[in-house]
């Protein structure tokens, strides 16, 4: 007898094309409810229940009643990070196509990936912050670096709140469509809200994928290039 977590039946559960398509649309961190679930999925409300109902008590959903509707989401940070590991290895094992339409493009500049950013501009940005003494790597292991106070500081985040916080300041996510890592933790999640709350980049309707404005990406792309030159200034 096996002992240890049934894995095959977890599996199972993402086999199932509807329940895919649902985890995939949380993955932009956005609580739903059960009918605009089945709408995307293409299922019945009945059907889409039942499909929730086996995702939250395998684990991978949280449901929060409020009012007359019970939404869903990921149930934590862990679940978004293994999805979108799992999207690259379906792109890798060609079950996903590298380049396909207008919208798998759009993914692959920006998206939400839980509550922090992926796609091309994300993992440029981790670079820069690398290369600018923001964040450090240490083998796989990710954490604030040296000029992280003045730099997080200007741009109006508290480095030290999020060394207190309950959340590890800095993580790696492996990038499904940049096969490189982009950055999560506490400090991704704060740059994708700075992002949001300036005008830097809007959501698109039912799908993962973020658009930058001209200014915004500008704005975006400057945070780390002139922390390396000790330009930083409040926005």
């Amino acid at each position: 007898m096996t002992e240890g977590p049934n894995l095959a039946k977890l599996a199972a559960l993402l086999a199932e094309p509807a329940r895919a398509q649902m985890l995939t649309l949380l993955l932009a961190g956005q609580a739903l409810t059960a009918t605009e679930l089945a709408d995307t999925a293409g299922v019945a409300r009945s059907t889409a229940s039942a499909h929730l109902s086996k995702l939250e008590t395998a684990g991978f959903l949280a449901c929060v009643p409020q009012g007359r509707h019970r939404y869903y989401r990921l149930a934590d940070e862990g679940v978004a990070e293994i999805l979108e590991q799992m999207l690259g290895i379906a792109s890798r094992a060609g079950a996903m196509p590298l380049l396909t339409g207008p919208r798998d493009a759009a993914l692959r500049e920006a998206r939400v990936c839980y509550d922090h950013l992926a796609g091309r501009h994300a993992v440029a940005m981790l670079a820069r912050l690398q290369a600018a003494g923001v964040v450090v790597r240490e083998g796989v292991a990710l954490s604030l670096g040296p000029q992280a106070q003045q730099m997080l500081g200007d741009l109006g985040i508290d480095a030290d709140a999020l060394k207190r916080g309950k959340r590890v300041p800095c993580r790696a996510c492996l990038d499904w469509s940049e096969r490189r890592d982009h950055l999560a933790g506490a400090l991704g999640a704060a740059l994708l809200q700075l992002a949001l709350e300036r005008g830097w980049l809007r959501r698109e309707q039912d799908t993962r994928a973020v658009t930058f404005t001209a200014s915004g990406l500008a704005a975006w792309n400057a945070i780390a290039d002139r922390a390396a030159a000790g330009e930083l200034m409040r926005e």
